[in-house]
Parts: structure tokens; sequence; C-alpha cells
């Protein structure tokens, strides 16, 4: 699918106006029905439709393994702007009140206030285990070579990137995205649908780290976000409750760990100077 439109737009160079002709990102809705009722509806770039309502079902939890999943379905054809998802009856029993609940939590807009977002996640999200050890510098590269691989950007200058790759830095899942969370949403979503998302690790994201982000990934279990921009103080909050790694690049050629410094591989010569992390 071609997700860019070409626009006549006028360029102005100095006193001069002259038209140009520059490609543009497509925005449609997307509903997301679940039981066949309507619960979301979300502005993305059209794509992976399935993947994208996985990805956002995890972060909402409506579902916590594939085996959750009755069935997935786009309710006319491939390419449509409505996709149902159905859980299993069993699963149907567990999730009454996240399906009543008004709005939902993986959105900035979705209104609901702190007190209740604060009390969802606290059941929807537990804190990430210790697991394998990260290269900084490593994870680093990665993010400095996302731009290269967004075909969309280099088209339309208005997408966002996620990319998740194993805590050896192999890459599993690259999605983008007119919106932030959608791009998270199809990366994840993609590897949940493939029962392969046991092996993300390090999540590399083009936007900053907001609260919903951090949310998202610590849903999909993966422990470790390096942004291109800086993180909110809530995600900081929120990740350093749940044991997780928040990092992005600094102005003065270095990275800023925002917390989860322990997870982080040392190099040789600090570690063998300080003995310590």
């Amino acid at each position: 699918m071609d997700n860019t439109v070409a626009v006549t737009v006028t360029l102005r160079e100095g006193s001069v106006g002259r038209p140009k002709r520059l490609e543009m990102i497509r925005e449609e809705p997307l509903s997301i029905r679940i039981q066949e009722q309507p619960y979301a509806v979300v502005m993305r770039t059209p794509g992976d439709e399935q993947a994208h309502v996985a990805g956002f079902c995890l972060a909402e939890g409506i579902v916590e393994s594939l085996q959750d999943i009755g069935t997935i379905f786009s309710c006319e054809e491939e390419d449509t702007n409505v996709v149902n998802l159905t859980v299993t009856p069993e699963r149907l029993k567990s999730i009454t009140t996240v399906l009543e609940r008004k709005g939902f939590v993986s959105q900035t807009s979705c209104g609901i206030c702190g007190k209740e977002m604060v009390e969802d996640l606290s059941q929807m999200v537990q804190a990430l285990p210790e697991g394998p050890l990260i290269d900084l510098e490593r994870a680093s590269a990665c993010l400095d070579g996302l731009k290269a691989m967004q075909i969309l950007y280099h088209k339309t200058r208005a997408s966002h990137a996620a990319a998740i790759y194993t805590p050896d830095l192999e890459l599993l899942s690259l999605a983008e995205d007119v919106g932030r969370h959608n791009a998270l949403d199809k990366a994840i979503g993609r590897l949940f649908l493939r029962n392969s998302l046991h092996r993300a690790g390090v999540l590399i994201l083009s936007s900053r780290i907001s609260y919903e982000l951090v949310q998202k990934a610590a849903r999909a279990k993966i422990p470790f976000v390096l942004s291109a921009s800086r993180a909110t103080a809530l995600a900081v909050e929120l990740a350093d409750s749940l044991n997780m790694t928040l990092a992005s690049p600094s102005k003065e050629s270095g990275i800023h760990v925002y917390c989860g410094y322990g997870r982080l591989k040392q190099p040789e010569a600090l570690s063998a100077g300080t003995g310590k992390q």
C-alpha cells in the first residue's frame, strides 16, 4: 500500500511563491472493535491493521498472550478501517472492567485522570525482571541508523518509527506511522502475532519517551528504551518503578540514562578501574 498522497503546495522563496508537489503521509481513522462492540477509534497511517490492533490490545490489557485471541479480522476486506478482535470465553470473563472503562489508557488524549491512570497501570503492568546487559554504545548506533530505515519519513518527513531488537541488537520488527503510539503498537503487534515477542529486549524510538510508550513497552516486557528525544518526568517515574531502563542522546555528545543504569554493560576500562557499575 502506498501511504503517501501527492499534494500541490506553494513554496515561498523570498517574495516569490511557486507551486510544488509534495508527498504527504496518509492519515485515516481505525475503528477497533472488541467482541464486535466499538472500543476505540485511533488516527493512524493505513497498513498492518491486525498487528496494530493486536499491539494495542496487549497494551490495553485486553489480552495477555496470543492464546487469549479468538479471532482478529478486518470487517470488510484486507485494507479496511474497521478491525474486530474477539477473545476466548475464559479471557472475556477476566476483562469485564477493562471493556467497561471510559477511554483507554494507552493514549495521552484519552482523557482519564491521573488517579484512574495509575490504578489501571498498577493492575496491568508488573515490574520487569533482571535480564541480559545491554551494550549502550551499540544501541546508540541502532538509534543513529533508525532514520535511514524510515521509508515513509524520507518521503514525507512526517512519520514516527519504532524498532524492536533482541538484547544482542538483532532487529526483530520495525514500523512507521503518523503517530508514535501507533508505530509502537504495530511493531509490537507483529511480534505478538508471530508468537516471538519473548525475544524482544531493546526498543528504539524516533520520538520522545512518554508514559504511555513506557506502558506499551512494559506490557510487551521490553525493559530497555532508547529514544531520539528526552523522556517525560512521568515516564521516568513509571519506568523506574517497573525496573526499566530509559535513555536518550544528550547535547553534550553523551547519553542521558534516566533510570535503570544497572542494566547497561560497562566499558572494560571502567569496570576494571572501579569494580562497580
